[in-house]
């Protein structure tokens, strides 16, 4: 695997620039019409679900009352699960890119969670923050490239299997539905196809390309004058830059990734039981069904972190499972401030360290004038 780029590709070295080329380090440029555009797009739906749909649903007024009513106790306890919440999210990241340190993951983590999450059509500019960040701290684009691959796709099959394990831990109290056990089947089916074809990729090139074309001749019926070998190439590059780090550290990656997610549930748990735990109408099992759920509406790409539309799908979901809606809605107002107001105000903080740092090393490199 070659790099031409000058930063190397391995912790510990300089992060040096091309003169001929623009400086890794810099931060990229925002494309203001899309982000006008997504900005327009995530407003309209924050209106319709928070304004329009929650009020004719539940009581804003019953919800917040609830939450009043919550004990010191059950603060405190929320609060701890925040703050667990907030350290373990940048495990994955840790496990995905060998040599750095928890604090520079830190930074990276944190400061990519709010431009996903806060910035409108922010996804190129927070991909690029990524790599600008590696990149000072002494990460190459490979590395850079293979680790972030390696935390989407990771993030990507632990998200599509916590539906599966939902709707089985639901299987064990008995009352599912037909539909409900088919969705598990259907689920289980969808996951390990995925699981199949990702493992056909690393397995070897030759898996790979085989994959790639039967992506390329799909790609070219719908796609006249494309790339042929578009999905293919796509595919090997993508094996080259991640193969060496799933083989070496598959079972640190799902570890974490797993702890990622449960403690994102275990925040919504402390937030039902500070509004009542078993009187609210549901049981552990219940919840964690309707929080992985959920999740999925957040792969509809409308608005950052799926803003509203998790939110939506939790709430409908939770008093499906027998919460009041105005509980459901207190405890949705709670899971939403508590994992994304707090990372958002960090990923700031971070950002900022992270520009300071950057200015230091800039000035570092400049020789002195004699």
């Amino acid at each position: 695997m070659s790099d031409a780029s000058p930063v190397p590709d391995a912790p510990g070295g300089s992060a040096g620039t091309d003169a001929s080329g623009p400086d890794p380090t810099a931060p990229p440029k925002l494309d203001r019409r899309k982000q006008l555009l997504g900005g327009l797009v995530t407003l309209a739906v924050l209106v319709i679900v928070f304004a329009g749909i929650f009020p004719k649903f539940a009581n804003y007024g019953a919800a917040w009352d609830s939450i009043q009513g919550m004990s010191i106790l059950a603060v405190v306890a929320l609060v701890m699960a925040t703050v667990i919440n907030v350290l373990i999210y940048v495990l994955p990241y840790e496990a995905a890119l060998p040599g750095i340190s928890y604090g520079n993951a830190f930074v990276v983590r944190q400061t990519s969670f709010m431009i996903s999450n806060a910035v409108p059509a922010g996804g190129a500019f927070g991909l690029g923050v990524q790599y600008a960040m590696l990149s000072g701290y002494g990460f190459g684009p490979a590395v850079a490239s293979s680790a972030i691959g390696v935390t989407s796709v990771w993030n990507l099959l632990v998200t599509l299997a916590l539906p599966v394990l939902g709707v089985l831990a639901l299987l064990t109290q008995g009352g599912v539905s037909t539909n409900e056990v088919l969705g598990a089947v259907g689920g289980l089916v969808a996951l390990a196809l995925l699981v199949g074809l990702f493992a056909l990729v690393l397995r070897s090139e030759g898996g790979a390309r085989k994959l790639g074309a039967v992506g390329d001749r799909v790609v070219s019926r719908f796609r006249k004058g494309a790339d042929p070998d578009l999905v293919t190439n796509g595919l090997i590059r993508f094996r080259d830059q991640t193969v060496d780090v799933v083989r070496d550290r598959w079972g640190r990656l799902t570890v974490t990734n797993f702890a990622q997610q449960f403690s994102q549930y275990f925040v919504l748990l402390t937030a039902v039981y500070g509004l009542g735990g078993r009187s609210t109408g549901v049981n552990p099992v219940e919840v964690f069904a309707a929080f992985s759920l959920a999740r999925l509406a957040g792969f509809i790409p409308i608005t950052p972190g799926g803003l509203g539309t998790v939110d939506a799908a939790l709430v409908g979901l939770l008093s499906a499972f027998g919460m009041s809606k105005d509980e459901a809605l207190a405890a949705d107002l709670l899971w939403r401030a508590a994992t994304y107001f707090p990372q958002i105000f960090i990923g700031i903080v971070t950002f900022l360290i992270w520009r300071r740092q950057s200015r230091h090393r800039r000035s570092a490199t400049v020789p002195a004038v004699s």
